[in-house]
């Protein structure tokens, strides 16, 4: 057991020496990355196009997305919004690391671009502990998902800049208690930027993309 542990450790830390100089990169190009995490079918890919749609004109976004199959259903929607996409098959695992992000910064055009959001694969578990070397971790997370989640998968709430509540056009047909909700994720992160907004209705987005473009802004005069 304590060999097997040892072995993680490794993995673990080679991958946040690796992430370190994604980073790196990023920033010498004046590039804010997120990474977004969710569970399959919380709305990532709608999300990041209705984030597109919003974005002010000029305002120049690459999209990684993280895929456990050889498929580029979600990249093909980027690509035709207007946006470069990288796909990345992860060959069945169940996360991203910051070896495969190495490999699709090197494939998008980083001089022309402001803004990377990567999708991270759907799950709640294993991306939480696999660094890239993005400067924010977002989750989206859904009414129909149920109010209990920070109470069952709390590592994905940890380590979270920003949280997006989505689907809330459901409220009214669902029961979701969104101060229990919110007291579980507070409990673990009490610094985090809420914002409750629906993909379908285009309600809550005016201050979501608001604050993405104030963030973007931030990291062009850091540079």
């Amino acid at each position: 057991m304590t060999e097997r542990v040892e072995i993680v450790k490794k993995i673990l830390d080679s991958n946040e020496r690796l992430a370190l100089n994604n980073q790196a990169l990023l920033d010498n190009h004046g590039i804010l990355g997120l990474n977004i995490m969710a569970s399959p079918g919380a709305g990532k890919t709608s999300f990041i196009l209705q984030t597109i749609k919003r974005l002010p004109p000029g305002l120049r976004l690459g999209v990684i997305e993280g895929d456990t199959a050889p498929v580029t259903i979600d990249a093909d929607k980027v690509l035709a919004a207007g946006m470069p996409a990288v796909q990345i098959n992860t060959g069945g695992e169940c996360h991203l690391d910051a070896v495969m992000m190495e490999s699709a910064l090197q494939a998008l055009p980083l001089a022309e671009l402001d803004l990377v959001i990567v999708e991270n694969v759907g799950n709640l578990i294993c991306p939480a502990a696999f660094k890239l070397g993005t400067h924010a971790n977002l989750l989206v997370a859904s009414i129909p998902e149920g109010d209990d989640k920070p109470y069952k998968y709390p590592n994905i709430y940890r380590d979270l800049q920003v949280l997006i509540v989505n689907k809330i056009d459901l409220k009214p047909y669902i029961d979701f208690r969104m101060d229990y909700f919110i007291q579980g994720v507070r409990a673990l992160n009490p610094g985090l930027v809420i914002f409750e907004l629906s993909c379908k209705t285009g309600e809550g987005f005016e201050a979501w993309t608001n604050w993405l473009v104030s963030q973007v802004k931030a990291r062009k005069q850091e540079a």
